[in-house]
């Protein structure tokens, strides 16, 4: 007979059950509850989440299945009831369990902590996802006229490849509105893709000491007031900008720095926009090109 521990539990062991109990008792997420307990609400989520169950009913129906062996799972010995468990979902509050995500987020941050650009500081990527939803239930989460859903906004630590942090708001919600959320870092990096030239919000970074990079739109009004002459491979233009557009130059009134690059992978010309006048072009364009971890992140 197998005595080992199950895969599912070794997973488990990874989770700090003190910190959780403390949010808990600061939530008081417990109180008048006898057998569910907001642990064994945990790990049946977590279970449903790993085994890619597409319901609640589904959950319940394949922790039926093995019902033997939900005390070595930490589900508790008695059966789950579709009902104490949706009852469970709609009335504790929440924050017990996104604090608790946050703090194991920054615990596996600091455990996988690399140095990998040399910036002496963290680089970021920002993007969104967006998560499907039946919007005959879920009204709240209109999209298009037949489409529900809600958007994941994720602050993604390129260097120990772990989430920072993240933002969940309906689909509908256009991506720069969630730059407002973000706990930005002074000394940090933060790289964005085109559909975050929200210059209100870029210039909130370098209020903070902090440094971007963003692909700027073809569109963009500016004039050069200076630029470099002797470029490495594949730059084709890096110069210092001011906007021109008048309300753009309202949200973003101080210079920034243009970068062109040319990707010989891809054969495509890219343009960057950055307050990052200490790096090198190249570096400006590595940078971006790390972006795409989150994208793989997202599959």
């Amino acid at each position: 007979m197998n005595k080992d521990k199950y895969v599912f539990a070794q997973l488990v062991a990874f989770l700090d059950n003190n910190k959780f109990r403390h949010l808990v008792d600061k939530y008081d997420g417990n109180r008048y509850v006898k057998n569910f307990t907001c642990w064994n609400q945990l790990m049946a989520l977590m279970f449903g989440q790993l085994c890619n169950r597409e319901s609640l009913r589904d959950v319940v129906v394949a922790l039926e299945t093995h019902q033997s062996k939900c005390y070595h799972l930490g589900m508790g010995r008695n059966p789950i009831a579709k009902t104490t468990f949706a009852t469970a979902n709609q009335n504790r509050d929440y924050w017990i369990f996104e604090d608790f995500a946050f703090f194991m987020m920054e615990q596996a941050r600091k455990k996988r902590a690399t140095d990998i650009f040399k910036l002496k500081g963290n680089v970021y990527a920002f993007d969104s996802t967006t998560i499907p939803h039946c919007l005959s239930v879920f009204w709240w989460a209109k999209f298009r006229k037949k489409k529900g859903g809600v958007k994941a906004h994720v602050l993604y630590d390129l260097e120990s490849q772990v989430s920072a942090f993240f933002h969940i708001t309906t689909a509908s919600v256009h991506d720069s509105k969630a730059m407002k959320e973000i706990p930005y870092e002074s000394g940090s990096y933060y790289v964005f893709d085109r559909g975050y030239n929200a210059f209100k919000e870029l210039y909130k970074i370098c209020l903070n000491e902090s440094y971007f990079v963003v692909r700027a739109k073809k569109n963009l009004q500016y004039k050069c007031t200076k630029w470099k002459r002797r470029l490495p491979k594949n730059v084709l233009s890096d110069s210092v900008i001011e906007l021109t557009d008048v309300n753009t130059q309202k949200k973003f009134p101080e210079r920034l720095r243009l970068v062109r690059f040319h990707d010989d992978e891809q054969d495509r010309d890219f343009a960057f926009l950055t307050n990052a006048f200490h790096l090198t072009a190249l570096e400006i364009a590595n940078l971006y090109k790390n972006r795409w971890q989150i994208e793989l992140f997202f599959k």
